[in-house]
């Protein structure tokens, strides 16, 4: 019987897990922890992958338990005063919203609906990945650590979607350098607080080397209050991030005091740090890009593919579309290894560029710009930047990432409704 494992059961994994259910072909994940829990705080799900979401049955109803739409993108510099602002989602002309979400929700709601769909027995948790296999006949063998000790499977593909620390891409690509830092630490939390401007509006405030990011992750309550997620980020000098630990729990007062002077009439953010609820620090981290994410009847996806920085909030993004354009090579190539070859001939260079946008601030850029012409405070901001060139940065950005409007809303269904792969019966 045709079959794919999955190594790795995030948010890749089982946006993948979905969407080979959804065509027909038979799959297994592999999880590494032993009890999947709703872990993580906010991220934005791009247009293009809430696209494909709907197609995939989860929808509006079932996306507003876990966030909310997005309704405005807002960049503004250190005394406050705008810098870039536009609509987001059905605001801005997709035929798509953007959300806001709350990253562990939002994991635990694509577990409930794949197990609905393919069976509890479909999802197998506490068995990690360490390598695999080519096999002579074409299939792949995964070799895991489970809780009885050692095990392995094999099938017709392995779709490693494992996170930036894989054990599999180590393996596919050996000489890889290691994890890669510029200096940023990130300190992420939520606090009940009531939205600013349009009530869900994504605000990027500060410099490139200093700032904040907040948005809701939640709609308001009886008192009109959300979950505001935000993101204290702060670039040193010199440090060493693997002492910090990775996405380790953090106290407040720890750094609250880097941002004191982020208080306006509008927003108070020193307020918002100390009435946080949870709150944790880990390392802004990359992988340097990769020539291939393919080795025979093995694909990377996700992290385990292209770490980026999540400065163009669209990790999780690329996640669901490297998820539907696998699916979308099945349908064309089958359960082959040719599948994964027109995977990776369409998605690794561009998504590589990527990488490296996202490295160089992704839109954030604008910050940039700010900081060096005016060092992050002006009265008006076309004396700084021009509005054709704000737009035009935006619009190249956009491009690059895959959610252009025009572009999006004219592309045919990457998976039309209804389509199976079809599998060659076996003799």
């Amino acid at each position: 019987m045709t079959r794919v494992i999955i190594a790795g059961g995030g948010i890749g994994g089982l946006s993948a897990a979905l969407t080979l259910n959804q065509i027909g072909v038979d799959c297994t994940v592999y999880e590494a922890v032993s009890e999947l829990k709703p872990l993580g705080v906010g991220i934005n799900l791009q247009p293009n992958a809430v696209r494909e979401l709907f197609d995939l049955g989860i929808a509006a109803d079932k996306l507003d338990q876990v966030g909310l739409p997005a309704r405005e993108w807002a960049l503004v510099g250190l005394n406050g005063n705008d810098i870039y602002v536009e609509p987001r989602g059905l605001e801005a002309g997709y035929n798509w919203p953007q959300y806001a979400v709350h990253r562990g929700k939002f994991h635990m709601l694509l577990h409930a609906e794949f197990v609905a769909r393919a069976g509890e027995q479909a999802f197998v948790p506490g068995h990690k990945s360490t390598g695999y296999r080519n096999n002579a006949d074409g299939t792949v063998t995964v070799f895991l650590d489970g809780p009885d000790g050692p095990a392995e499977d094999t099938a017709d593909l392995l779709i490693v979607a494992e996170g930036i620390h894989s054990a599999c891409r180590a393996q596919m690509h050996p000489d890889q350098p290691p994890i890669h830092w510029g200096g940023a630490l990130m300190w992420r939390g939520v606090t009940r607080a009531k939205p600013i401007r349009t009530g869900s509006s994504f605000v990027g405030l500060g410099t490139h080397r200093h700032r904040m990011v907040i948005y809701p992750i939640s709609h308001p309550d009886e008192n009109g209050e959300c979950l505001i997620n935000w993101i204290a980020e702060y670039t040193l000098d010199e440090a060493d991030w693997s002492k910090t630990g990775w996405f380790r729990k953090a106290e407040v007062d720890d750094f609250a005091h880097l941002f004191d002077g982020f208080k306006y009439d509008w927003l108070d953010v020193p307020d918002l740090l100390h009435r946080a609820e949870v709150c944790y620090e880990n390392p802004m981290i990359d992988r340097e890009p990769i020539p291939t994410w393919i080795d025979g009847s093995v694909a990377l996806m996700g992290d385990a593919a292209h770490a980026m920085y999540p400065t163009g909030s669209n990790g999780a993004s690329q996640a669901v579309i490297d998820a539907r354009v696998l699916g979308q090579c099945m349908l064309a190539h089958g359960v082959t290894r040719d599948a994964l070859k027109a995977y990776d001939d369409k998605l690794c260079e561009p998504v590589s560029a990527l990488i490296l946008r996202n490295r160089g601030a992704g839109p954030f850029g604008l910050l940039n710009m700010v900081d060096e012409r005016s060092g992050g405070e002006f009265d008006d901001i076309d004396d700084v930047i021009p509005p054709e060139e704000r737009a035009a940065f935006m619009a190249n950005y956009k491009a690059a990432a895959g959610f252009a409007i025009e572009t999006l809303n004219a592309a045919p269904d990457m998976i039309p409704q209804g389509a199976k792969v079809e599998v060659a019966e076996t003799a």
